[in-house]
């Protein structure tokens, strides 16, 4: 039990670095592209974003299963749900800040983006087997 918990925390405190890491670096590398509330009007960003969020998605999802050992898709199916929780109530209170494309795109990606980290995972286990 101890294990299934450490390793969706894991995948999420993976997630969390990354994601805080990579947004901090794009602020300070292309200030001009935000605006004083943090939105920014450049669709290359925005993108750029989504790509990002996916990557880490499936990093932590592998991440998860990884530390879980077993059973690793369910945990980073785990994973990819508490993924959504958090991103939903993050996404609401920038709503206005965003354009819709790239809110709906961002939320849909998390669970199965985690969920393939996941199998990414079980299928590197299995061809080592």
């Amino acid at each position: 039990m101890l294990r299934s918990i450490l390793s969706v925390v894991a995948g999420f405190v993976l997630w969390t670095v990354l994601w805080l890491g990579t947004n901090s670096i794009i602020t300070l590398a292309t200030p001009d592209s935000f605006n004083e509330d943090g939105s920014t009007d450049s669709a290359g960003i925005l993108l750029l974003i989504l790509v990002l969020s996916v990557i880490y998605s499936v990093a932590s999802g592998y991440v998860t299963a990884l530390v879980a050992r077993q059973d690793g898709e369910r945990h980073a199916l785990y994973l990819g749900i508490l993924l959504l929780a958090v991103g939903l109530m993050v996404q609401i209170s920038v709503w206005a800040l965003m354009p819709l494309w790239y809110h709906l795109p961002f939320l849909l990606l998390l669970i199965p983006a985690a969920m393939y980290g996941g199998r990414l995972r079980k299928n590197r286990e299995a061809a080592l087997v």
